[in-house]
């Protein structure tokens, strides 16, 4: 086991959080195989579960920084168009469109319709987290109303059997989340990567097969 030998004071709970990162084993083989995060294996672990991504499709990453899934993406759809989205700057990742801003912003999606061009998205990706304080219920339901923001997203850019992907988390607000996707999708469930850690209420919601409800943004 690593531990920490710098002199620089810390807080225990600052120190107790560097010396897990050290000695995570997905942190280790993040940097060994050039993933920006950890988190890649989570996507890869969905992907390989849900065959979610394809040669040629379209992609967008909500809260992409700092481009781990990026990464993963861009290694799967080759020919295809990715699209990330965060208020961070991001590292360009190959040939991925960068748009940096608030996805609940309407001039974000706007800018995002223009560059799509009339092509609708197959695959929206979201590892987006609300600030937590701490409360697992408030966490949770500060979640709830992120994910129905991704919803609403989807509503604009996904086309008709597309997927989604979103960050919740357990705390109570999970079968409210459920409800309101099975509306929009034709399948939806909850999946823990054994990527994710054991002690973190984190899991994903898998929404697949998205109704034709909605209409057409570009028509």
């Amino acid at each position: 086991m690593i531990s920490l030998k710098s002199k620089k004071k810390r807080s225990n709970s600052s120190r107790a959080w560097l010396t897990r990162q050290l000695n995570d084993p997905y942190v280790i083989k993040a940097k060994e195989d050039g993933y920006r995060s950890r988190s890649a294996y989570k996507l890869k672990e969905i992907d390989k579960k849900f065959k979610l991504l394809k040669p040629g499709q379209v992609v967008v990453d909500l809260g992409c920084a700092p481009g781990g899934w990026l990464q993963v993406v861009t290694e799967r759809v080759i020919g295809g168009a990715v699209f990330g989205v965060d208020l961070q700057e991001v590292a360009p990742v190959g040939d991925v469109a960068f748009l940096q801003g608030d996805f609940t912003d309407q001039r974000v999606v706007d800018s995002l319709l223009e560059q799509l061009n009339g092509r609708l998205v197959d695959v929206v990706l979201s590892d987006v987290a609300a600030a937590a304080c701490g409360i697992p219920a408030v966490d949770s339901l500060r979640i709830t109303v992120l994910v129905q923001h991704v919803a609403e997203f989807c509503d604009q850019v996904l086309r008709p059997g597309g997927s989604l992907v979103a960050k919740v988390l357990r705390g109570g607000t999970e079968k409210e989340i459920l409800v309101g996707l099975k509306r929009k999708f034709s399948k939806v469930v909850h999946f823990k990567p054994e990527s994710s850690r054991s002690d973190s209420a984190e899991m994903f919601v898998i929404a697949l097969g998205r109704k034709n409800t909605q209409t057409d943004p570009h028509k």
